[in-house]
């Protein structure tokens, strides 16, 4: 030791606070001299025992810290070898009893907020995060300026789904503590979970900033500049968190996302062969390359690749005993099940094959989703119908299809889609006639319409529109009547307000008397949801609104649709917005309307 170095009192416990000090300032060999200088002195003091135990923690080596805490632990249990401890077992991974160590500090020291912010760590990585929570809370009511317990907080409120909640902590945090760059990153990523695009974009390049070797601000980054519409920009940071982690598969992914909402099909492909040779391809990688050869017409490799969609996280198809049938053998005198797999459009969308599958002498088990079974009680070639809700009480079956998998059991090319229509039966007479009734005296055109889908789909946020977006359409002289079940809470507002457009939609109890209304109807203009399926599938005319880059089924750049020739598809341009489409929708349904001709009295 350098003579600066030296205790004024050469005692133990001089020696301990210098070698603490050294310690904190990062100098670890002075720090260890000062330690074997006490415990020359006395063997047995505990606070030197602790500090050779943190000592030996700091170069990871576990067991010789334990050994040296435990020393001081059997003569003092003091709260701070019992913090120490913790530490030294949750190094170890062994949380559980790091947690009732910690407890048995928090007994001696009940008001230390560092025990019940370390407590919370311990919890977190238990995966016990409510408890984890309340702990990082109760230190905060100790010590509410704590900047990393703000963060800490703030990431397990988000993992809770409470992101209002976390994004105020993390405020709070980055007041206290500015530019600390794992807040900002945090920051940056639950802005994105709440939506608040253009200020999560801006957290994470300012995150960029702070810390320009972290993989995931980039590839987060990105993914807050894809729902901007800003793909090229969001393409070059997905590429740049790739440069940093070249085998970071989340920015590979959504790389290729991206090349696919940029049409740049040949670079999707070329990605993910690079992907594979990397070893990096996954399910979500298989899924999305199938819907591009899909998306581009290429339907013998896109329907192989579309089985993908039963490996996903979010696959919801049961699992059966009896084989699946995929169209390799003969199903003459056989039962099979066809079961719904994936959403309701879907269903109604690929339910035009069952007759196919009866035509080869099968018996078919129809299992859909509840609202729809009424509707498809008049399917040709069921035998038995079944609701999804009651699918644990099925019949006897020989084989099972998922519904979605049929058009790749029948082999279907762009050629040989089945489009006899309407596959779907008509409504009842009297349901059409009580809808009409309900709609007085026929004397405009009729328009049905319907603006959003699902908000869960992943693409919903370019799929809907705002009604007041759509509402540039209604000054045209029509009749216009809403078929939008549940309208959100912003669209509701808007609808209240409005007198020109018919809502009835509260007495649309099921599919049945949608399409018993649709029958009243002389168009439907809807977006890509379950309405647009079901016009289809009755052979309504139908004018679908899509997106720049569309769900696989409606292809690239065509009008039509070979799935429903009673359907015309108005398309966004590069500029991807709806008010261009709707201007073009507005002047077709102009002309259509001046040439109606009201029905005699």
């Amino acid at each position: 030791m350098t003579a600066h170095n030296v205790p004024a009192m050469e005692t133990p416990a001089a020696y301990c606070e210098a070698g603490l000090q050294h310690l904190r300032a990062g100098r670890h060999l002075d720090a260890r001299a000062c330690c074997e200088q006490a415990l020359t002195i006395d063997a047995e003091h505990t606070d030197a025992q602790h500090l050779m135990g943190l000592l030996f923690l700091h170069d990871k080596h576990y067991n010789d810290a334990l050994e040296w805490i435990v020393r001081a632990i059997r003569r003092a249990p003091k709260p701070e070898y019992l913090a120490s401890f913790g530490t030294a077992l949750q190094q170890h991974g062994r949380f559980e009893e790091a947690l009732n160590v910690l407890d048995k500090a928090i007994q001696l020291r009940p008001d230390d907020a560092g025990l019940w912010r370390q407590r919370g760590d311990i919890l977190s990585q238990l995966s016990r995060l409510d408890q984890a929570l309340a702990s990082f809370e109760h230190a905060l009511k100790l010590d509410p300026q704590h900047h990393d317990t703000l963060r800490k907080s703030g990431i397990l409120l988000h993992n809770l789904g409470r992101n209002e909640e976390a994004i105020a902590h993390l405020d709070l945090s980055d007041r206290l503590f500015p530019n600390h760059a794992p807040t900002v990153h945090a920051r940056a990523w639950i802005l994105y979970s709440l939506k608040r695009f253009e200020e999560s974009a801006t957290e994470g390049k300012r995150a960029h900033q702070l810390a320009p070797d972290k993989a995931d601000t980039c590839n987060n980054l990105g993914l807050s500049l894809r729902r901007l519409g800003r793909d090229e920009e969001a393409l070059a940071w997905f590429e740049k968190a790739i440069a940093i982690e070249p085998r970071l598969l989340a920015a590979f992914n959504n790389k290729l996302t991206t090349l696919f909402q940029l049409h740049r099909f040949d670079e999707v492909f070329a990605l993910t062969d690079h992907m594979k040779a990397l070893g990096l391809n996954d399910t979500v990688t298989d899924w999305n390359v199938a819907l591009a050869h899909l998306l581009t017409g290429d339907f013998e490799a896109g329907w192989r690749g579309h089985q993908t969609r039963l490996k996903l996280p979010s696959a919801k198809y049961a699992r059966f005993v009896q084989p699946m049938w995929l169209g390799g053998e003969d199903i003459e005198g056989k039962t099979i099940l066809v079961a719904a797999d994936e959403g309701l459009g879907d269903t109604i969308h690929f339910v035009r094959y069952v007759p196919m599958l009866a035509a080869r002498g099968a018996r078919v088990i129809l299992a859909v989703q509840d609202p729809l079974r009424r509707l498809m009680s008049g399917l040709s070639g069921v035998s038995h119908h079944v609701p999804m809700s009651a699918a644990g009480a099925l019949p006897h079956f020989d084989l099972h299809c998922p519904i979605s998998s049929l058009p790749l059991a029948f082999g279907t090319r762009l050629d040989t889609i089945p489009a006899d229509m309407p596959y779907l039966a008509s409504p009842p007479d009297d349901r059409i006639q009580a809808w009409d009734n309900r709609l007085g005296p026929r004397t405009r055109l009729r328009v049905g319409l319907a603006w959003s889908g699902d908000p869960t789909h992943v693409n919903d946020h370019a799929r809907s529109i705002p009604l007041r977006t759509l509402s540039r359409i209604l000054d045209v002289d029509a009749t216009f009547v809403s078929l939008q079940k549940g309208p959100r809470p912003s669209d509701a507002a808007v609808l209240r307000e409005r007198n020109d457009i018919v809502d009835l939609t509260a007495e649309l109890t099921d599919f049945t008397e949608t399409a018993a209304l649709m029958s009243c109807l002389d168009l439907v203009i809807t977006v890509d949801t379950s309405i647009a399926h079901l016009a289809g599938a009755l052979g309504r005319p139908t004018w679908l609104l899509l997106p720049w880059t569309p769900d696989y089924r409606w292809l690239l750049d065509r009008t039509d649709s070979p799935w429903y020739p009673s359907m015309r598809l108005f398309r966004q341009t590069e500029t991807r917005e709806y008010e261009s489409v709707l201007d073009r929708i507005r002047d077709e349904l102009r002309t259509r309307a001046s040439s109606f001709e009201p029905s005699p009295h």
